[in-house]
Order: structure tokens, then sequence, then C-alpha cells
């Protein structure tokens, strides 16, 4: 596999070889460190887990690291991505992670002969992300089969609900969202009531509400989504006993979710922050492995 910019780019085996190695480094497993790569963060949208997760993973590869600074670079002179990439690979760069604001960026990039790691297209997808949020439940049920999976919140935004919904249904878990009508998305699957089905579930992921794609028009409140689309005390009491919290963070605290609820025994949130930097631990060593680095 050249690149892991799609999870459709994965076949089932190949997610589990990478959850199950993650699993091993976390447990103290080491990898071969690579002191003769370089490989670049091009980070064109804000991050924070992401791109310091994938930061710490190449610093646990001893892979030399160039962190590609946009708002300093020759892109404010009207660079194009291509031309930006291609010219990161000619000064010796063997490898890219990649974010930006265009949906499938790396469709641009199909002439570059160094492999790409996808760390978030626009509302497309995050790979990465996908896979350590696949991790997190892995580790709690040690299967996917007939886990019953709720996402609420903005799902049309999300490059998150995307990569969790194809995935998951794939290895056999039933997922369904809750969200107002405004971010409903009609490709993926069910939108159900959030009060009817809080005490089935397994797994109850939040998502962030991206007021940054949001026009000032937007009529919701943050007292009002808290109450009718996110996980308040009350939603939280109804939870199975083995149900897990999970959100991909930044968080809107009080909005997505009561404050209080972030770190409660339930939650997963903060360990989804730790899985993150294993799984892509995981994901650079086996881009390496399989072009020959």
């Amino acid at each position: 596999m050249k690149n892991i910019v799609k999870m459709s780019d994965l076949t089932n085996e190949e997610v589990y070889d990478l959850i199950k190695r993650a699993l091993e480094l976390k447990r103290g497993k080491k990898v071969v460190p690579r002191e003769d790569l370089y490989i670049a963060n091009l980070f064109f949208e804000n991050s924070t887990r992401t791109k310091h997760s994938f930061e710490m993973a190449e610093y646990k590869h001893r892979l030399n690291v160039i962190n590609f600074d946009a708002a300093t670079s020759s892109v404010n002179k009207g660079e194009t991505l291509y031309d930006t990439c291609k010219t990161l690979e000619m000064i010796g760069c063997n490898m890219l992670v990649i974010r930006h604001s265009q949906d499938e960026y790396y469709k641009e990039l199909g002439k570059l002969n160094i492999p790409i790691l996808n760390g978030g297209d626009g509302s497309g997808e995050h790979p990465s992300q996908c896979l350590l949020d696949l991790m997190t439940m892995y580790e709690k049920f040690g299967t996917f089969e007939n886990l019953n999976i709720i996402i609420a919140g903005d799902i049309k935004n999300s490059r998150v609900a995307r990569s969790n919904y194809n995935m998951l249904t794939r290895l056999g878990a039933t997922v369904r969202f809750i969200c107002p009508e405004i971010f409903k998305d009609d490709s993926l699957g069910e939108v159900v009531d959030f009060d009817e089905v809080i005490s089935e579930v397994d797994v109850c992921m939040l998502l962030r509400v991206q007021h940054e794609r949001h026009n000032s028009e937007m009529n919701l409140t943050k007292e009002s989504y808290h109450k009718n689309f996110g996980l308040t005390k009350e939603r939280y009491e109804k939870l199975k006993d083995e149900a897990i919290i999970m959100h991909p963070a930044p968080v809107n605290r009080d909005m997505e979710i009561d404050s209080e609820l972030v770190e409660v025994s339930k939650s997963v949130i903060f360990e989804q922050m730790k899985n993150g930097m294993f799984i892509r631990q995981a994901m650079i060593e086996k881009i390496i492995k399989d072009n020959n680095l």
C-alpha cells in the first residue's frame, strides 16, 4: 500500500492488523528506529491532537521531522498544493502527513513518488481518527460485531462520522445518528431520537459542532443544542453499565456533552487521545514497510 488517505484503501484484515499492532505498542513493544528517513507534516487547518500525536509517533520512530508552516510558505504566493508537496519530495522527504480543507485533496497528488498519510481532508475522511476510534472500541469490547453505536452531532460536516460509519458498518456494527435537521447527511445512515435509543447503545460517540463551517444564520444556541442533541446528565444515567462515551475532540463543553461527564468512568475521551499516538505509530510503520523505505 502506497498511501493511507481513505478507509476504503484498507482491507478488514489490514484494519485489524493496525489495531493489534497499536495495542502491542501501547503495551510496550518497540518500533525499529529509522533515523535515515524524513517526514514532513503539512497542516493547512488547525490541529492539536492529530498534528502532535503524529509528531510524537514520528519521534518514537526516530524519524527526522519537518513541520511545514503554511502561514510563512510560498502557498501565500499562490503555490499549488502539488508544487509544495513535490518540492518537499525533491529536497529529500520520504513521506508526508497532510491535513487540508479541500475534500479529496490527494487526488491532485498522483504524480508524487512518496507516500501520503491523510490527516483529514475537508469534510471527507479522517482515517487516523477512525482507526484510533476503532482501536478504542476494540480494546474495550474485543469485537465490532453487533455493537450498537450512535454518533451524535454535526454529521454533515464531519469527516469522522463518514469514516467511522463506513468502516464500522463494514466490520459488523450498527451505526445510527443523532442530529438536528441542518446537520443531517442523507448519504449516511438512519437518524434517531436520542432519548429513544440511549439505553440500548454500547458506544455513544459525540461530535463537535463545527462552528467554522457554518454561516451566521444557523439558528442554534448552545443551550438548545445541549438539551436536544447533547449528552446530558439525565441521558448519561440511562446508559448501560458497560457503555462507553467517545468524542474526537476538541470538545465544546456543555454543548455536545455536559462538562462534568468528560472524565466520568464511562468516558474514554482522553484514552482516545492516548491511543491516537499508538495507531499513528502503527500507520507510519506500515507505510515504511509497504513502500520498502
